[in-house]
């Protein structure tokens, strides 16, 4: 019954915009810490941004000032603005909830060319 699925990834140019989403079900949304991992190739797990229930943000040392976390309680979903893309943001993108357990996506792949 738990089910989060991230859409919105693929390839676009350095310096460009990408908006993923992260639609979930199975869980009761509002209660819920949410947030965004990636993980490239080669490379550990990092935090790129967390949103609590009460909506305070988190965001990665790599990523604050570009990339805009934000939720919507009514429509179950979380998403991330990423704005002014570079090639080292290309990884994949895991969508995370947390209240009493963990709940991950799929991911999707971010591709940022030169």
């Amino acid at each position: 019954q738990v089910h989060l699925v991230e859409s919105g990834g693929g390839l676009v140019q350095a310096g460009g915009s990408l908006r993923l989403s992260c639609a979930t079900s199975g869980i009761m949304f509002s209660r819920y810490t949410v947030g965004w991992y990636r993980q490239a190739p080669g490379k550990s797990r990092e935090l790129v941004a967390r949103m609590g229930s009460g909506g305070t943000t988190t965001y990665g040392d790599s990523v604050r000032g570009r990339f805009i976390i934000s939720r919507d309680n009514a429509k179950n979903t979380v998403y991330l603005q990423m704005n002014s893309l570079k090639p080292e943001d290309t990884a994949v993108y895991y969508c995370y909830a947390y209240f009493t357990i963990d709940v991950w996506g799929q991911g999707t792949q971010v591709t940022v060319s030169s």
